[in-house]
């Protein structure tokens, strides 16, 4: 049997331009609300059927409100945790120098970092490669989750030599996550940006649980090589992004 409920939402109402525009103005009425500070980043908006009955829809109406907003970047809608308000997309220069803290403290945000796993491992060619170091050679591995005012951005794999930064897991530790600082530790005040990749797939489980997103949501992934001065790789960090929470700003001139 045909839900008339359902039925009303996409009639055309009287005083209405055109039909069909209930699930719109309830998603009107939360991106205002949203705007206007109501609702904060992370806070879960009302259920679906606790919209419906204040709106008198039917449930599908409202949820079509929702994934509008989803589309719109103002919220994720996650099985098990509802429809939250998402963190505003924080902008990442990428240019000759890149760092996430940086970048989040000009525009007011505080950026944190914590560290997942620390090894030491027997480098892939190609790993090698990248760091300018025989096959085989011995480099560090650790994992790291970066935040913004609390809020999961990114995951980072790190890998450096071992014999050019003896005793780095300490140190990374000692810096609370942050690759600036554990490098000022050994006489390198400044470092360069050599090379960025980026590509975008779904994440995994393990992403999603870190990141507080759904599981296949998408996310961006960087791979970079970080280089002294005079271009001598020192650093590569495979990062993945949510990617409703960052945006790459592309600045090939930026300091």
């Amino acid at each position: 049997m045909t839900d008339v409920k359902a039925m009303r939402d996409v009639a055309p109402e009287a005083g209405s331009a055109e039909p069909g525009t209930a699930w719109r103005r309830i998603a009107d009425e939360l991106a205002a609300a949203i705007a206007g500070g109501a609702y904060a980043a992370g806070d879960t908006l009302p259920a679906a059927t606790v919209l419906a009955d204040q709106h008198g829809v039917h449930r599908h109406t409202v949820r079509q409100a929702f994934r509008h907003l989803a589309e719109q970047g103002l919220v994720t809608v996650s099985r098990g945790r509802g429809t939250q308000v998402s963190a505003r997309r924080v902008p990442y220069p990428l240019g000759r120098r890149v760092s996430l803290r940086a970048n989040l403290g000009r525009i007011g945000l505080v950026g944190s970092g914590s560290i997942l796993s620390q090894q030491q491992i027997v480098g892939e060619p190609e790993t090698c490669a990248a760091l300018g170091l025989e096959p085989g050679a011995a480099l560090w591995r650790l994992e790291s989750l970066s935040r913004a005012d609390g809020t999961p951005m990114g995951t980072g794999t790190h890998w450096l030599s071992v014999a050019r930064f003896p005793g780095f897991d300490a140190a990374y530790r000692e810096a609370e996550g942050s690759m600036t600082a554990a490098l000022k530790a050994y006489g390198i005040a400044d470092y360069v940006r050599l090379s960025t990749r980026l590509t975008a797939r779904l994440a995994s489980e393990r992403e999603a649980d870190l990141l507080h997103i759904e599981p296949g949501a998408a996310v961006m992934v960087s791979l970079a090589v970080d280089a002294l001065p005079d271009l001598t790789p020192i650093h590569l960090v495979s990062s993945v992004f949510a990617g409703e929470r960052m945006e790459m700003v592309v600045e090939p001139f930026a300091e």
